[in-house]
């Protein structure tokens, strides 16, 4: 299971992969930037591909991202640069603030990966931003009610059924501590879910939209991931990378 698989790209091999990435391309469209180009793959069930091309139109990488529902404030802090590829990029903030361009108003901090990092513009940070946010499953475990998950709980510390852990935030080395990674561990109730198609690979996978502390976030899974149908009232629990896009937001000039 993978990010890719998250969304209904199931691949496993090179072949696959490299197969995968001439099939969508040749169905994507492409938006322009300084360091190269975005050639966005979109399939009718929300599930997208982000292929990279530098200025002399030679592959980069290919991100995974997934158009949900959720909608929810973050105040903007700064950007993290990433070293893998000139057309990665994430920001740093803080979720749910109380007040307009104040990350100390705010529920806590983390950090999310861009698709299309490179499209935006100029901000003055900190800033206030409504965003829509995915979370590829990495572990994930699913119940039917509040009281099945509580009874799951066998250990110390007990998790609320909305909670949010920003592990990409936490660094083991002291000397050269690893760049912020856009990763999570959150639990949260379901209010909705639907089991996707996607229509170019006819795989399918989860989507479910969950309530947790700080906000809505869109989640999407891996069909092995379940042994049987989520509830809405439910709970999820796991772990998670997270992909998100600015609503609303600026545009650079080229």
């Amino acid at each position: 299971m993978s990010n890719f698989s998250n969304i209904g790209f199931n691949v496993s091999t090179q072949e696959e992969f490299q197969q995968l990435l001439e099939s969508t391309y040749r169905r994507s469209s492409p938006i322009k930037v300084k360091e190269g180009v975005y050639s966005v793959f979109s399939d009718n069930s929300g599930a997208e591909l982000f292929i990279q091309f530098n200025k002399n139109n030679e592959f980069l990488g290919v991100n995974p991202h997934f158009k949900g529902k959720s909608k929810r404030t973050v105040c903007l802090i700064n950007t993290v640069e990433r070293p893998e590829s000139e057309l990665d990029g994430a920001f740093y903030g803080w979720a749910d603030p109380s007040e307009k361009n104040n990350p100390d108003s705010g529920l806590y901090p983390f950090v999310f990966d861009l698709p299309d990092f490179k499209t935006i513009g100029q901000i003055d940070f900190p800033k206030n931003f409504e965003i829509q946010l995915t979370a590829f499953a990495q572990e994930l475990s699913i119940y039917d009610n509040e009281q099945q998950y509580n009874e799951s709980q066998t250990s110390e510390p007990k998790w609320a059924t909305q909670s949010f852990v920003p592990s990409g935030l936490f660094s083991f080395e002291e000397k050269d501590p690893d760049p912020p990674q856009a990763f999570s561990i959150f639990t949260g109730i379901i209010k909705q879910y639907e089991r996707k198609l996607n229509e170019l690979t006819h795989e399918e996978f989860y989507w479910l939209l969950i309530d947790t502390l700080g906000g809505e976030i869109d989640v999407v899974a891996d069909i092995r991931f379940f042994e049987k149908e989520p509830v809405v009232m439910g709970i999820v629990q796991g772990q998670f990378w997270l992909s998100g896009q600015l609503i609303n937001a600026p545009k650079i000039e080229l």
